[in-house]
């Protein structure tokens, strides 16, 4: 029979306390209690995972798992509260530094289509929601640039956490009614853009109006004015101004746009700087595409 030791790492797991645990080397990041705090507010026993450690001299060295012992020393409220631990005898400190750099270089992180689909696989109540919203207006969900699909699924579910089932509703259908399910039209900048008319107009941004005025420019020169104007959510929104505002008598004041900032548009515009990468990677593909 072939041995596969080569193959396995030679471990052992122990039920350890966390107060017998050291996670203060030059190495490591600087803890930040924010990240314990906001994943002690979800903490769920399944999402728990070993925690790795290099036994040196007697004494429990972790080298990843530092948010994890301080989030459950949180929640639990004692650091005498044990967590599994797999524990190697065989490193010495500058192994330990080599993994802790080098542990996420070949993880493949999860898309969020992927973490979206997951969650509809569990039946989360605010995913399951989105997509029976999404299609309710002719449009789909997924990964790939298509007409009808939403691959956004980042700002979708923002939209929704931030400013509820209605904004996101009103969104998604003055979207779907003015570019028809266009691809480009279903982008994360157009899709919040949208939404952020939506919070500081609200009644007074007319759905038809939208439709005729807006509607006269393709998705793709409303995202090209965009870019051309400001980065991230504001630049798309207001390009939609503008061509809404087009040859109106009584067009409606670009101020409000920037009047809730600090109050219903924060969320979108913290959010603009996260995504500008994404939004600009999503322009060179469409570029490609086109």
């Amino acid at each position: 029979m072939k041995d596969y030791k080569e193959f396995v790492p030679d471990v052992h797991y122990e039920l350890i306390p966390i107060n017998q645990l050291v996670s203060n080397q030059d190495y490591q990041r600087n803890l930040s209690m924010i990240h314990v705090r906001k994943t002690a507010e979800q903490f769920n026993l399944y999402q728990i995972n070993p925690v790795k450690v290099s036994r040196r001299d007697g004494v429990n060295f972790v080298f990843n798992g530092q948010h994890t012992i301080e989030t459950v020393a949180l929640v639990s409220g004692s650091r005498e509260t044990p967590v599994w631990c797999m524990i190697y005898d065989d490193m010495d400190y500058r192994v330990e530094a080599d993994v802790f750099a080098n542990q996420q270089k070949c993880v493949k992180p999860l898309s969020p289509y992927e973490i979206f689909m997951a969650n509809i696989e569990a039946d989360n109540e605010l995913q399951t929601a989105i997509k029976a919203l999404v299609e309710s207006y002719g449009l789909t969900i997924g990964k790939g640039k298509a007409p009808g699909v939403i691959c956004a699924v980042s700002s979708l579910e923002l939209i929704y956490r931030n400013y509820g089932f209605h904004v996101l509703d009103r969104s998604l259908r003055l979207c779907a009614g003015t570019w028809e399910g266009d691809p480009n039209s279903l982008c994360s900048g157009i899709l919040k853009g949208i939404a952020k008319l939506v919070i500081a107009y609200g009644d007074d941004l007319k759905d038809d109006v939208f439709k005729e005025k807006v509607g006269a420019y393709s998705s793709r020169e409303i995202c090209r004015t965009a870019r051309e104007r400001r980065a991230g959510t504001t630049g798309y929104a207001e390009a939609m101004l503008i061509a809404y505002n087009y040859k109106s008598r009584r067009g409606l004041d670009q101020v409000r746009l920037y009047d809730g900032k600090k109050k219903k548009n924060a969320a979108l515009d913290d959010a603009e700087h996260a995504e500008d990468v994404a939004v600009n990677e999503e322009y060179q593909q469409e570029t490609l595409d086109y």
